[in-house]
């Protein structure tokens, strides 16, 4: 695991393949860390410089300063000062679950990202996301209940439950990516400390609607790369293709985290995209 310092505190980050490659930056969802990866990573075409940043959501290993903005804004900006840190360009930004990313165009920070792939995400007015994101909003109030809900999430058959993550994945979530994802905060409170500081980002309906509808400035191509599912809605996916000028695949037999569903056709759709979209652009 490597490391870089942002204005936030240090940013914790895997690398993976051709470090003279393209750079494609995967990033993960709420509660979760580069761990989100682990089936479909290795599936991924060779060529292309892969890394995976542990944003501070929760399933972050290192706290960030105890003076840190890591309300939604300030998780934006730590997308940004990464890029601007590894001083990336021409970047492919994936996003999944968290749909901060979303909003970098609208905070001017998106001149690095020359393409992107979003899969299942919020957008628009799904912050949180489905009753799923209601149910982790009331369980991230303190930090002993947020230690509660990871305790809980350990336990195979309570995770499967649709209150839990059962409406996140079709199949069960692997027991070591679990541990993986909750391990950092079980154990540091200041782990806990920081999800609670985005946990309390109030969000206004109509800014968020607008900020997604900022997309429409992006400039480079647009992988939407959905699933059928009742947390992130269809309509949404479609109509982020619609407004970037993108294309929309789905992954089928998946919910919303398509990458541990079906990590085969995960990847393909994503190798496809990158292997046409980063030829095109140098050719």
């Amino acid at each position: 695991m490597e490391s870089v310092e942002v204005a936030a505190g240090t940013v914790e980050y895997r690398q993976e393949g051709d470090p003279s490659g393209p750079p494609v930056v995967l990033l993960h969802g709420l509660l979760m860390n580069d761990a989100q990866w682990e089936s479909t990573l290795p599936l991924l075409p060779t060529g292309f410089r892969y890394l995976l940043p542990i944003l501070p959501l929760g399933g972050h290993r290192v706290p960030m300063r105890e003076d840190a903005d890591l309300t939604m804004p300030g998780q934006v900006a730590i997308i940004a000062d990464f890029l601007d840190a590894l001083d990336l360009t021409d970047v492919t930004l994936v996003v999944t679950d968290w749909g901060g990313p979303l909003f970098l165009t609208d905070h001017g920070r998106d001149g690095r990202i020359a393409r992107m792939v979003i899969c299942p995400s919020e957008a628009f007015d799904n912050f949180p996301p489905g009753f799923p994101g209601k149910v982790t909003w009331v369980a991230t109030r303190t930090t002993g209940t947020v230690k509660l809900a990871l305790q809980q999430m350990r336990i195979g058959w309570l995770r499967d439950r649709f209150f839990m993550w059962g409406m996140m994945a079709a199949q069960r979530i692997p027991q070591q990516v679990m541990d993986a994802w909750t391990a950092p905060a079980l154990a540091d409170v200041r782990i806990r400390r920081d999800l609670l500081k985005y946990s309390r980002t109030k969000f206004v309906t109509s800014e968020l609607v607008r900020a997604t509808e900022r997309l429409a400035d992006f400039p480079g191509d647009v992988l939407v790369l959905w699933s059928r599912n009742r947390v992130m809605p269809v309509a949404h996916g479609e109509r982020i293709a619609q407004i970037t000028g993108g294309t929309v695949r789905y992954i089928d037999d998946a919910k919303v985290l398509i990458m541990l569903d079906q990590p085969a056709r995960t990847a393909r759709e994503i190798g496809a995209f990158l292997t046409s979209s980063v030829q095109s652009s140098s050719s």
